[in-house]
């Protein structure tokens, strides 16, 4: 089974999340119905980018890089974007 690092965009403000999990497609419909409290009430929810790692291991320590950035402009970089996401 695969793991993946993802990072999500609010509609609503703009900001990023950054998360890891074994199912995306379950994970992204979880936080975009409100069953994730770091991100309930900044929904809708884009995902902006999926990275597909070997385990997780992999993909934790993947998730604790791009945490470590704490940049706005370092994770539109990655996500090749740049400003806020549209509405």
């Amino acid at each position: 089974m695969g793991w993946s690092v993802y990072v999500l965009q609010s509609l609503e403000d703009g900001r990023f999340y950054i998360g890891s999990t074994s199912d995306i497609a379950k994970r992204l419909v979880k936080h975009n119905t409100g069953g994730v409290d770091a991100t309930k009430h900044r929904r809708p929810l884009l995902l902006r980018h999926c990275e597909e790692l070997q385990d997780k291991k992999s993909a934790l320590d993947r998730e604790r890089y791009l945490k470590s950035l704490k940049s706005h402009r370092a994770i539109e970089g990655l996500i090749g974007g740049v400003g806020r996401a549209p509405r």
